[in-house]
Parts: structure tokens; C-alpha cells; sequence
């Protein structure tokens, strides 16, 4: 950890650890706080010192102690969500860049300063006042889901073609009816199939496991890629002996190259222009079971959502469907007469 967190003060790594090894977050959330967590202590110290805010990247914070953390006020909480709306540049190492952090950022780094904050004044008592307890995420706008529809999703799998024509239509699959996120298709073992039961074990967000069955789509789509992977002799390298989804070298397939698979077959069946992505394809898996009568709380649960609020929306997506199809009803533009 002392490594990891080179240059960060104790009570940083403090909060840090405490969020990995006791809350179980994953280590890319781990290291999104400690990066929004790391600007705004520098920016605190440069405040204290009188510093500009353009070189803040050289601000050494290794000093900062739970005296200090007990001074921050809520004004100057709301003086460091000024600057990074404001005067934040978007591009570090480019001098042509933009200023100020979007409203989905600025809600992400509010949260991170109202999760350390908690912790030093709810859970370890070391500071008596929480300086951010009543100030507000900042507000985003939320955008609906972008997905295919059904002929759309047939259509891919239709045109999967090429060397890895098996593999590719199982991961296609496997995203289209289970609504994998693309790490967790990516991070899918040998063990975690269970092909008598047909059950799937996911490792989600914060390492949280999930069960998904797998249906008769599915289960052909892993079969035939089991074959093809006998007949082919296709074997992983001991370094990848676990992974399922593995590439022409044996190594397990990253995220990045599951991306862009995925994008090179939705061009290829026409696609590309629903600015689709194997994160779309989640979102049409979870849009086709709610207009085919799957209850949200148990989309929740295939999802591996934490909050109902976050599965919800695609309510919103079926009701603005509805909306469009009685906007296009030939009918609908005749008015009684009175």
C-alpha cells in the first residue's frame, strides 16, 4: 500500500485501505478516490499557503494530519467545487485545454469526499465536524440508455462471421441475454460455468458475486464454443490456465480487445451508426426483459445493480417507446368536433 499511495499523507492511506480490505471495494474504485481525494488536499494546502491552483500536481500533501482534516470548513468545501467547475483543466498535459470538471464528475468527487469524511466523523470519531454533511451532490443529467432492438440484436448475431466466428457469437450471447458488464465477461473462469445447473457466477463491483442463468441461447453458444475449442485444441496458457473467453496468443481476453470485438461486429452488421458499444449491449439485454414483462426487481438482480433507482430507468426507456408509438399512430393527429 505504502508503494501504491507514494507521497500520500497517513490518513489517506488510512481511509483508503479501510475502503479496500474492509468494505470491499475494487481496487479501480479505490483508486478513483484516492486520486479525487488527492486533489482536493492539495488544493486545501495550496489554499492554506496562499499558492496558485495551476501547479497543484507539485503540492506535497505527505504532512496533512487529522488536525488539519478537522480544520477544513464547509466554506472551503464549497470553494474547492468553485474551482474544479470553473478553473480545473479537463486536459493536464495539453495546452489547449479546456476548463472545468462536467457535473457528473464534480458528483463523483463529492462523493468521495463525503465517503472520507464519514469515516474520520462517523466511524473513527477523529473529527467533530463533517464539513460536507449538508452540502448537495452536485446535480447530472441523466441521460436514457442507448440499446438495440430485437431485430437490431438478431441482426448482429446473424452477421457474426470470421476465425473466431464461435467464440465472438458466445460473448455476443452471453451480453445480449445476461447483461454482463464487459469486466465481468471478461473476468469469467472455467469454474465460475456451471453447465448442469446452468448458472453463471459473476464477480461484479466491489467483488459482489451474483448467480445468472443461463438459458437455452446461452447454453448452445457455450457448448459450441466448448467444441471449438476441443476440435481447434485451443488452450490457454498456464498464466491464463482459469480464463474462459481466451485469444489466438492463450491469453485471457482483456477488456479492451472484448470492446473492440464487439464494435468491429456491430459495424460490420450495420450498426456502428446506434453508436452502440459492448456497455449497449447491457443496456439492451436489461430493455428487452422489461418490455417482455421481467419484473425491475429482478433485472436489478440479473444486473447486479445496488440500487433500484439505478434499474429503473428503463421504465423510463418502454414508457418513451410507448410514447413514440401512440405519437405515430396514424389517428392520432384527428380532433373532435364541438
Amino acid at each position: 500500500m505504502a508503494n501504491l499511495y507514494e507521497g500520500a499523507p497517513q490518513v489517506l492511506k488510512e481511509f483508503l485501505v479501510y475502503m479496500e480490505s474492509i468494505l470491499g471495494r475494487s481496487p479501480k474504485t479505490v483508486a478513483e478516490y484516492h486520486l479525487d481525494l488527492r486533489t482536493f488536499l492539495r488544493y486545501m494546502v495550496a489554499l492554506r499557503k496562499g499558492r496558485p491552483f495551476d501547479a497543484l500536481e507539485t503540492v506535497d500533501i505527505s504532512a496533512v494530519d487529522i488536525s488539519f482534516l478537522a480544520g477544513i470548513t464547509q466554506s472551503e468545501i464549497y470553494d474547492y467545487l468553485l474551482y474544479i467547475s470553473r478553473s480545473r483543466p479537463k486536459y493536464h498535459n495539453s495546452h489547449s485545454t479546456t476548463y472545468g470538471n462536467s457535473a457528473k464528475t464534480r458528483a463523483r468527487k463529492m462523493s468521495s469526499l463525503r465517503a472520507f469524511f464519514k469515516y474520520y466523523c462517523d466511524k473513527t470519531k477523529q473529527i467533530p465536524t463533517n464539513p460536507v454533511l449538508n452540502i448537495d451532490i452536485p446535480k447530472t443529467q441523466k441521460s436514457l440508455p442507448k440499446y438495440l432492438s430485437l431485430n437490431e440484436s438478431r441482426k448482429l448475431l446473424d452477421s457474426v462471421d470470421g476465425i473466431y466466428k464461435v467464440r465472438d457469437y458466445c460473448i455476443l450471447t452471453l451480453f445480449l441475454n445476461c447483461g454482463l458488464r464487459v469486466s465481468e465477461l471478461a473476468g469469467i473462469s472455467l469454474a465460475d460455468i456451471n453447465r448442469d445447473d446452468r448458472i453463471l457466477r459473476v464477480l461484479g463491483k466491489g467483488n459482489k458475486e451474483r448467480m445468472v442463468y443461463l438459458n437455452d441461447a446461452c447454453m448452445s453458444a457455450i457448448r459450441s464454443y466448448d467444441d471449438f475449442k476441443t476440435s481447434n485444441d485451443v488452450r490457454p496458457k498456464n498464466t491464463h490456465k482459469n480464463a474462459y473467453f481466451i485469444s489466438r496468443n492463450g491469453t485471457r481476453l482483456s477488456t479492451m480487445r472484448i470492446k473492440e470485438l464487439v464494435k468491429e461486429h456491430l459495424d460490420q452488421a450495420g450498426l456502428s451508426a446506434k453508436h452502440a458499444s459492448a456497455h449497449k449491449l447491457r443496456h439492451t439485454a436489461a430493455t428487452l426483459m422489461y418490455q417482455n414483462g421481467v419484473d425491475v426487481r429482478t433485472i436489478k438482480e440479473v444486473l447486479g445493480h445496488e440500487n433500484l433507482d439505478t434499474t429503473a430507468i428503463y421504465t423510463h426507456v418502454v414508457n418513451d417507446n410507448l410514447r413514440e408509438a401512440a405519437e405515430r399512430n396514424p389517428l392520432s393527429g384527428e380532433k373532435s368536433e364541438t
